[in-house]
């Protein structure tokens, strides 16, 4: 008695979850998904940490450990399957020291990878965004859609992101 109630929506690093499930913006969120989805993901990569909590991308430019490892070990999968599970064996077991010298090695492959994945999604909010402003413009779906500009928003949101995410990589070089 006498406190606040307080319920809990689940995971806040997820905005476009949120926004989905309940019909809000936390436009506070430090970070959110990186949308690299891997269809029927190994339990290799889920362990090497696949999944919306951990796979972000953070609101000042940062990319999470998670990310980078995962599309290394996507990376390495396609030159080696012994690479990918030699990089695996050093991530489960702790060896920083190998888990580094895979890191170093193959960062321009992981850096060409998540660069190309990061334009993808730019280029993709870019034309949503164009196509979703110009129905508002026009008049059209704002009576059948009445979210319409909170998913704006939501949409301007994750393009910041991603637009400091891509800032980011391009000052990275391998």
């Amino acid at each position: 008695a006498g406190q606040p109630l307080r319920i809990c929506y689940g995971d806040p690093t997820n905005p476009s979850n949120l926004l989905a499930r309940y019909g809000f913006l936390d436009e506070s969120s430090p970070a959110t998904f990186c949308k690299y989805v891997i269809p029927n993901p190994s339990q290799e990569v889920l362990e090497l940490g696949y999944d919306p909590s951990r796979m972000l991308f953070y609101n000042d430019g940062g990319i999470s450990q998670e990310v980078w490892d995962v599309l290394l070990y996507q990376e390495l999968a396609q030159v080696s399957s012994d690479l990918a599970q030699d990089f695996y064996n050093a991530h489960i077991m702790g060896d920083v020291s190998t888990k580094q010298q895979y890191q170093e090695q193959y960062f321009p492959q992981a850096l060409a990878a998540l660069k190309t994945h990061v334009d993808f999604l730019v280029n993709e909010l870019e034309e949503l965004s164009i196509g979703l402003e110009t129905q508002v413009d026009q008049g059209l779906d704002g009576w059948r859609h009445p979210r319409l500009g909170l998913i704006l928003r939501h949409n301007e949101y994750v393009k910041r992101t991603f637009d400091l995410v891509q800032s980011n990589l391009d000052n990275m070089s391998f």
